[in-house]
């Protein structure tokens, strides 16, 4: 049994910097061996303080150099499909950022692959799954100790967009983590996705309405809404309520520090998800590294990629034409049963 994760980390921007430090300073079990990116001055920069480990070209180069055994992909999503054949082939554990694929058809193709391998050998990164308050909120549905789950409200609040962010992208690259939470919080399948636009806020760039209502259903019946505000100023928040039978559970609300003083009281929000669920990504990674060194994965599968996926196509089509929307979905290999 591998002893030790040696990890090349694919893609050394914003997310892959940071997994990157993570690796080397707070996870146990795994190291950074190579780091890739199309920028080497920054990939270089990467690794700095990491004896031993190198910048590299290509995907390719990282996946056949030396003794690296996992893959921790955090490149633009375009470019996850090809690295994750790539991977497959190598038979190694991969941690790939979400989403897995931009789109569901590419993604059943990588399901397809994984499935033919005959194990689970990627994690997708739905960190949310490993926030402890979700972590908490989801006992508290399969324990059932409130009853059954009848409703979910989500909020999903930014306070403003990177320029390039379109309409699409409210869905693709936000309402995604619903998505995924929903169906981790119901253990069931999505079947159907509606978006409402109503006012909007002059704040949001050309062509991007801002915010949007989504509305979701679940096998059983089960309702969940999505208020996504991606331009809403005042910090980032992320929070859920739940109704049960016998009882409401909110998470997401804000934390920390309440003072009073000289005429004034309150607290700070978090500016950014970095903030708001850095504690989650150490959880998911330590997971991942946990789960791989034993042979398996330990998190949202790329069957979830595939099937989230789905919900975004879903969801995209009903931005434009305000129906309710079916999400199809093809059989779910065993492997993932």
């Amino acid at each position: 049994m591998t002893e030790t994760l040696r990890v090349a980390v694919i893609g050394a921007g914003r997310m892959g910097a940071d997994h990157i430090t993570r690796l080397q300073h707070r996870i146990t079990g795994a190291e950074v061996a190579a780091v890739v990116d199309v920028d080497l001055a920054r990939a270089r920069a990467s690794i700095k303080d990491i004896p031993g480990a190198v910048a590299l070209a290509s995907a390719e180069e990282a996946l056949n150099y030396g003794d690296v055994n996992a893959v921790l992909i955090a490149t633009p999503g375009f470019l996850h499909q090809e690295i994750l054949f790539k991977a497959l082939a190598k038979d190694i554990p991969i941690l790939c950022e979400k989403p897995l694929t931009p789109d569901a058809e590419s993604s059943w193709q990588v399901v397809q692959a994984e499935a033919k391998l005959g194990r689970k050998r990627i994690q997708v990164g739905f960190m949310r799954r490993f926030d402890a308050e979700y972590a908490a909120l989801g006992g508290i549905i399969r324990t059932r100790e409130l009853g059954e789950l009848l409703m979910l409200h989500h909020q999903h609040r930014n306070p403003t967009t990177p320029a390039g962010f379109t309409n699409e992208m409210l869905i693709n690259d936000s309402v995604v983590h619903e998505f995924d939470a929903i169906r981790f919080f119901t253990g069931e399948e999505i079947t159907s996705v509606q978006v409402r636009l109503g006012r909007a806020t002059s704040n949001a760039p050309s062509g991007q309405h801002d915010p949007q209502h989504v509305l979701i259903e679940t096998e059983s019946g089960v309702l969940a809404d999505v208020e996504i505000y991606v331009n809403a100023k005042f910090g980032y928040q992320v929070a859920t309520q739940a109704s049960f039978e016998d009882g409401i559970v909110s998470i997401g609300n804000d934390a920390g520090l309440y003072v009073r003083t000289q005429g004034r009281w309150g607290g700070t929000i978090t500016p950014g998800f970095e903030e708001r669920f850095g504690a989650a990504y150490d959880v998911e990674v330590q997971a991942w590294v946990d789960a791989a060194l034993r042979g398996g994965i330990g998190g949202p599968s790329a069957w979830d990629g595939y099937a989230t996926a789905a919900c975004c196509e879903a969801g995209v089509e009903a931005q434009k034409n305000g129906d309710k929307v079916a999400v199809s979905l093809r059989p779910k290999p065993a492997i993932y049963n």
